[in-house]
């Protein structure tokens, strides 16, 4: 008999849309250096929000600025800042 562990899943509401924040391999939204990632990273890190993204891996690929973002990418990087205001969770210095 096997058995399958199933993950629950996490959304976060922001603006009238809901995202799908569940950690884990499979999730493009939440991917290293996509909007949602570096939009909660600024937040982790008390950085200001700034919007952007990197085409891959964080500062290891190009940066897109906001000028270059479409309008549902720049919700994603606030929605990510957001989720990251609202779990309170922040780097210790």
């Amino acid at each position: 008999m096997s058995s399958t562990v199933q993950k629950t899943r996490e959304y976060f509401e922001y603006k009238g849309a809901v995202y799908d924040c569940t950690w884990e391999d499979e999730n493009t939204l939440i991917r290293h250096g996509g909007p949602w990632d570096r939009g909660s990273a600024d937040s982790y890190y008390r950085r200001v929000a700034n919007p952007h993204f990197y085409v891959g891996a964080s500062m290891q690929s190009d940066r897109i600025g906001q000028d270059d973002m479409t309008e549902e990418q720049i919700l994603e990087y606030y929605a990510g800042y957001a989720y990251n205001e609202a779990q309170g969770d922040y780097k210790e210095y």
